[in-house]
């Protein structure tokens, strides 16, 4: 069996860090794009009305482009992503149940400019239903992960 790394990534932060992680530990690594890519004004979280709040408080599903050949051979799953009002952007969940993480070790990962990780587990269990361990936390950089 074998490590996955995948993420999400708004601003490039998520990108780096799990980049580096995932050639630091020979992971496969995935990127979790949305079909429809957001701009500056999308992620814009001090509007209200701007794309990334809609999607969260609105439980919206948010497509997502390409997909894992062979999930099934991986057994463990980091999933980095920014963190979004104390948890996962709606592309996070979108991505989470295509995928059956059933016995899988699951590991989020998130890059935050002051917000903490909020109930950020208890809220993706559903989508990766049947992991057999699922944690999350705030990194800072790439040895947050290393000693993860």
């Amino acid at each position: 069996m074998s490590t996955l790394v995948t993420y999400f990534s708004a601003e490039g932060n998520t990108a780096r860090i799990a980049k580096e992680f995932a050639a630091s530990i020979s992971a496969d690594i995935f990127e979790i794009v949305p079909k429809e890519p957001y701009t500056a004004a999308d992620i814009n979280w001090k509007n209200p009305l701007s794309r990334c709040n809609k999607e969260q408080f609105g439980s919206k599903e948010v497509p997502v482009e390409g997909t894992i050949a062979e999930f099934d051979k991986y057994d463990t799953i980091y999933i980095g992503f920014p963190i979004w009002y104390g948890a996962a952007p709606r592309v996070i969940y979108t991505f989470c149940k295509d995928y059956d993480f059933k016995g899988k070790k699951v590991y989020a990962f998130a890059t935050s400019g002051g917000s903490g990780i909020g109930k950020t587990a208890e809220k993706l269990a559903p989508y990766v239903e049947g992991a057999a361990s699922l944690d999350a936390k705030i990194i800072k950089n790439v040895d947050d992960l290393t000693n993860y």
